[in-house]
């Protein structure tokens, strides 16, 4: 992405982009209302309580939208200024995940750490500071771009640390997920495609080693290869979405009424989420859903393309990424298009950690869309 800008700019408020605004909040709404139907039951099982997971989420979404509130009127440049205390602050997160009587581990994973009686997942903070450092960092260094050393290695550094760190959480799709993110970051900001191809060369193999070292992901592999293979084990969430999916129909059995949420189907408030909305909501309803995460990265991509300067178009570029790639990713997992990864989908998994997360990046993002230099948009 190649742009030029002009010596001087006048910083204008042009209001917040009403149309990101409006999918931001539709894509809320419809994630909350599938959250309820696809967990009062198993809240019901092991709370005694059919809002349990609703009533945990709200509390989430209303901290969330003050805090996306705030970000999204407060100085950028002034932010700018407490990466380091950021990046420091993500990094003692993640390191307490390790910790015995702060970091938990669950379903093999230690992922949380849990303080007051609170849990919060770390790699979730991870994502949009790695995303707002990148953005700095990258502008910064774009007229030396052809120094590897002190443009590239740096920040690369700084992202692979983070990686491995979410690696040695038994996390690997998220590792992955952090890691192509940033690359896609340095590619936007004009990084040369031969470090890319050197980079592949290098870490190709050793992923590949990583990703079958572990029983449960070779496991995963099968299941998405030939889902039949184990149908009672490591296939069981893939043929159990499928017949949501065929369930579903052209318009859903309802809201609500779908059956494959009564202990049919796994982590169905979480991961699987979108099972649910294709069988109470249909193929119309699926094709809604993803036509307002189309919309949702139509206007960030056009904030991005529209900021102005290098930090904000990356900031922005790399927000609306996170977000969308996460989508996809959780769609395509339900569809059976590629491996169980585990990432939630943005709005609609229940999860404060991540949906904390998402709305303050859509905060950033009406900060990006709100304070834009006069005359932006002008790229060569």
């Amino acid at each position: 992405m190649s742009h030029s800008f002009s010596a001087e700019r006048v910083e204008v408020d042009r209001g917040y982009d009403r149309i990101l605004l409006t999918a931001m909040m539709l894509l809320l709404g419809v994630g909350l209302a599938v959250l309820f139907s696809s967990s009062f039951f198993r809240s019901e099982l092991l709370f005694a309580d059919p809002f349990r997971f609703l009533t945990g989420q709200l509390l989430w979404v209303v901290v969330g939208c003050v805090v996306a509130a705030l970000v999204s009127t407060i100085s950028l440049e002034r932010v700018q200024r407490f990466i380091p205390h950021a990046l420091g602050i993500s990094l003692v997160l993640m390191i307490l995940t390790f910790v015995p009587g702060i970091g938990t581990s669950i379903h093999g994973a230690r992922r949380w750490i849990f303080l007051f009686g609170r849990s919060f997942q770390p790699s979730e903070l991870v994502k949009v500071v790695l995303v707002f450092y990148l953005a700095y960092l990258l502008a910064r260094k774009h007229e030396i771009m052809d120094d590897p050393v002190n443009a590239l290695l740096p920040p690369f550094l700084v992202l692979a640390l983070f990686s491995t760190l979410i690696y040695l959480q038994n996390d690997f799709s998220t590792s992955v997920f952090v890691m192509l993110l940033g690359l896609v970051m340095f590619f936007v900001a004009g990084a040369p495609i031969r470090y890319f191809l050197g980079l592949l060369m290098t870490v190709g193999p050793l992923g590949l080693i990583l990703l079958l070292s572990r029983e449960h992901r070779v496991n995963r592999l099968l299941a998405y290869i030939e889902p039949a293979f184990d149908p009672a084990g490591s296939g069981y969430q893939i043929l159990a979405a499928e017949r949501a999916l065929i369930a579903g129909g052209l318009w859903g059995q309802g809201i609500g009424m779908g059956t494959q949420k009564f202990g049919r189907l796994p982590e169905v408030h979480s991961d699987f989420i979108f099972a649910v909305v294709a069988e109470e909501l249909g193929f119309v309803g699926v094709l809604a859903v993803i036509g307002l995460f189309a919309v949702f990265a139509w206007r960030g991509f056009v904030i991005a393309a529209n900021a102005g300067d290098r930090f904000r178009s990356y900031l922005a570029f790399g927000l609306t990424t996170l977000i969308l790639g996460q989508a996809l990713l959780n769609i395509a997992v339900v569809g059976g298009a590629v491996p169980a990864t585990g990432l939630p989908l943005p709005f609609f998994s229940s999860g404060g950690s991540a949906m904390l997360m998402t709305l303050i990046a859509c905060g950033l993002l009406m900060n990006v869309s709100r304070h834009n230099p006069d005359g932006a948009g002008e790229y060569g």
